[in-house]
């Protein structure tokens, strides 16, 4: 078993889960730490520091959407990954998780290796999110900042400026979900934004020009870019 620094914080009210996912993913050489409810979530969180938090929707004291809430207003833990691990499967539930701040939203049952390579793929995006630089290399697209230049299969894309933000915010971090207020924010910020489809708009030249594939709506949350 390697050993490793990285510690996962593991809320649920079900003393089985605890274990089963627990075990799991200390034979892989995480730091697992426990709570049981939202609350107990909040006070371990803010002691530990984990890198990430796996979490369930329905608990006593403090549910998961509003631990999520609570979490994300802590400064220390801004870079924390957060995920749910619940058996609710609905839209609507889904769509709650991601407004409430979570990275992703994982549904029971799983099994444990399918478990497990999704916490290392969380794991994979922090590590990304920790990597400044001007030049990005997402799945064989180098992307250039500075330049405003896109290379895909050694055939360079021309990109309008907006086109080009957007397509950097996306790949920046791949799989996170980005909300539409988050895009417009980061994109456009205070410019004034003609139509409230201007997201989609950009969203479908971006696909047309670089891959249909390659940008997933997340419905009635926003956009991720997936490679």
């Amino acid at each position: 078993m390697k050993k490793t620094q990285t510690k996962i914080l593991l809320v649920d009210d079900e003393p089985d889960i605890l274990e089963i996912v627990g075990y799991n993913l200390a034979q892989e050489g995480y730091q697992i730490i426990t709570a049981s409810n939202g609350k107990e979530a909040i006070a371990k969180a803010q002691k530990e520091l984990p890198e990430l938090i796996i979490m369930d929707v329905m608990m006593a004291e403090m549910d998961g959407m509003e631990a999520c809430e609570h979490i994300r207003k802590i400064p220390e833990l801004n870079n924390v990954i957060i995920t749910f691990l619940t058996a609710r499967s609905e839209d609507y539930s889904q769509v709650a998780g991601f407004d409430a701040g979570a990275d992703d939203y994982i549904t029971k049952p799983i099994k444990p290796k399918l478990l497990v390579s999704k916490v290392k793929a969380l794991l994979r995006r922090l590590k990304e999110q920790e990597v400044v630089s001007d030049t990005l290399n997402v799945g064989g697209i180098e992307i250039n900042r500075e330049e405003y230049k896109i290379i895909k299969g050694n055939v360079e894309i021309a990109l309008p400026r907006k086109e080009f933000e957007l397509f950097y915010l996306l790949a920046s971090k791949p799989g996170k979900v980005f909300k539409r207020d988050e895009i417009l924010d980061k994109v456009w910020g205070n410019e004034v934004v003609v139509g409230g489809r201007t997201i989609d708009v950009h969203i479908r030249k971006l696909r047309e020009k670089i891959g249909e594939d390659l940008f997933k709506t997340i419905k009635g949350v926003g956009y991720k870019f997936e490679v």
